[in-house]
């Protein structure tokens, strides 16, 4: 009779134990976060866009964190269809979307870093996944500024040149003024004969 009981015992913690794996099971698989892909290269004032398609239970809260070398900070948190929070840092340059997507426009290069979502849902479990962001200068406005430098220099040698041009006209013709000047006055010159 012991043994009977022993034995119900174990067929219970087996029942517990299945249970409580299947619970656990159904909680991990109760978030789902794809990425197309988690390494981006922008360049300087373009957007970037990182995509993620998020399915939970209920309710998602969807939170985006920014990491570099130096800082760490949240860019926001969203519920669709309930509330967004986005950073002062990020206001004017955020997109939030209801799939967990992210918009972020106007790159500067301390853009650059590691951007994480994470989505929670309504038991409190939680997921995440990270995107590396590269952000380029660009070289097209150095060349910019080279011309245009370029442009305004050959622009102000040209103005010096027709300047010295016309100041040598001037010379001239004060100088060949006083050569006229300083001519007697009686043009009548007689010639000896010989």
């Amino acid at each position: 009779m012991l043994m009977l009981h022993y034995r119900l015992w174990d067929v219970h913690d087996a029942a517990v134990l299945l249970c409580f794996t299947l619970y656990m099971c159904h909680l991990a698989g109760a978030i789902s976060i794809q990425s197309s892909q988690q390494g981006l290269t922008r360049s300087v004032q373009e957007d970037v866009f990182f995509s993620v398609a998020v399915a939970c239970n209920g309710t998602p809260t969807i939170q985006w964190t920014f990491m570099s070398s130096s800082v760490s900070r949240d860019v926001g948190t969203w519920r669709p269809g309930a509330f967004t929070n986005i950073t002062a840092d990020y206001s004017s340059r955020v997109e939030a979307h209801d799939n967990g997507s992210m918009g972020l426009s106007d790159l500067r290069l301390q853009d650059a870093g590691y951007y994480m979502v994470t989505i929670t849902d309504e038991m409190g479990s939680s997921k995440d996944v990270g995107f590396v962001l590269k952000v380029n200068e660009v070289l097209y406005e150095d060349l910019q500024y080279l011309s245009v430098s370029a442009l305004a220099l050959a622009c102000l040698a040209g103005l010096l040149m027709l300047t010295m041009w016309l100041l040598d006209k001037a010379y001239r013709k004060i100088v060949a003024w006083k050569r006229r000047k300083q001519m007697p006055e009686n043009d009548a010159t007689e010639l000896q004969p010989l």
